[in-house]
């Protein structure tokens, strides 16, 4: 692998996990009910998303979800899955309970990965992912109790899809461009939620909470995120996810007050320090 590829995976992953850190927090913010929120947080990043591939790449944009074919099928399916029961499982369970679930999943993807692509994740990789399941199930024993099973399983479901998603771009990297698959994937994902929703007027904070949350928690870090396991392993990426698992919760006890229990903290500090050397290691090898 280049020196390059390494960098620009990391620094895609990296980035996009620092844009949804506050993603759970501004959802408990949020006063709108799941599939009014859910809705938001699918038309405005299409709008978005849609406006800039519009400019830079006009009318391939629409050729491009085509000749996706089955990759471009499978992370629409995946993304779909993902985006909308990561904010059920949020308001039915609280949020240290849902970004574990979620932080598994670089174990789930390093699975698929070798089952599907014969990508074996070299040791170092294999050394983190332990080390930081053992901290993930370190902060669940305690946090479970406190959480709804509901909200876990859904989780859980959130986590097999984004491992799912990062092996399918993986898998396609070299003939798919998966964005305007998301992009269309959000659209979906709205007309979805027309079916279940009442009433979709934002007033008081939420002017301001929704259309923040769907620009730089939501758009910005699915672009990033589709990019990432182009450069470097689905199992590398996902490995990035477990800082939300860390920095979410710290975001809504900064504002909020939702304290995390002494095992979050230090199972925390694992995690960052087990992610910060893997990164270097990586880095410093190729």
């Amino acid at each position: 692998m280049k020196l390059a590829d390494q960098k620009k995976g990391t620094l895609l992953a990296f980035t996009a996990i620092m844009f949804i850190t506050p993603d759970s927090l501004l959802i408990r913010l949020s006063s709108v009910e799941s599939w009014n929120l859910i809705f938001y947080r699918g038309l405005i990043p299409f709008i978005v998303v849609f406006i800039g591939l519009l400019i830079v790449q006009k009318s391939k944009i629409f050729h491009s979800i085509i000749e996706n074919g089955w990759y471009g099928a499978g992370y629409i399916c995946t993304f779909i899955v993902t985006n909308i029961l990561f904010v059920i499982s949020i308001e039915n369970t609280n949020v240290a309970n849902t970004l574990i679930m979620v932080s598994l999943a670089p174990m789930l993807s390093a699975l698929i990965s070798f089952v599907f692509l014969k990508e074996f994740p070299d040791k170092k990789t294999w050394v983190a992912i332990s080390i930081t399941t053992l901290a993930v199930i370190y902060i669940f024993v305690d946090s479970f109790e406190k959480g709804d099973v509901k909200g876990n399983v859904y989780g859980f479901i959130c986590a097999m899809g984004l491992a799912a998603g990062a092996v399918i771009i993986r898998a396609g990297k070299k003939n798919a461009n998966l964005i305007p698959s998301a992009m269309t994937a959000k659209l979906i994902i709205a007309l979805i939620c027309l079916f279940f929703v009442d009433d979709l007027t934002v007033k008081g904070n939420d002017l301001l909470i929704i259309p923040t949350m769907c620009l730089f928690c939501v758009a910005i870090p699915f672009v990033l995120i589709t990019l990432a396991p182009r450069y470097i392993t689905a199992a590398e990426v996902n490995l990035f996810f477990l800082l939300e698992t860390v920095l979410g919760p710290f975001w809504v006890w900064l504002v909020i007050k939702e304290q995390p229990s002494i095992e979050t903290i230090i199972g925390g500090a694992v995690i960052i320090l087990t992610i910060a050397t893997h990164s270097y290691l990586a880095l410093k090898k190729t």
